[in-house]
């Protein structure tokens, strides 16, 4: 029922993560509703989804630059899964239904 079904965060601003982020929540958005944050800390952007009902957090940080992974955190659970990034998609598609 959530009206947003994902969120895109980078860790940082900087070191390549903003580009990765924003390519990921481009290729989302052609399937979902998604949000792209940058702003405050990593946790209030957490605070901000969990509040408007937010299923899934993605977050791209260090080592998503060796190892091409993202932190899926699932709002119910608060269980995080490094997922490829090619398998974003996949994976939300699955969970959603």
């Amino acid at each position: 029922l959530a009206p947003v079904k994902a969120a895109v965060f980078p860790l940082t601003n900087k070191d390549g993560l903003p580009d990765i982020a924003q390519a990921l929540y481009q290729n989302l958005l052609s399937s979902f509703r998604v949000q792209y944050d940058t702003s405050g800390a990593i946790g209030r952007r957490y605070r901000r989804q969990d509040e408007i009902g937010t299923p899934f957090c993605i977050t791209i940080d260090h080592d998503s630059l060796t190892d091409n992974a993202a932190t899926i955190r699932d709002r119910d659970t608060m269980q995080q899964e490094r997922i490829q990034i090619d398998r974003v998609k996949a994976y939300l598609l699955e969970k959603l239904g």
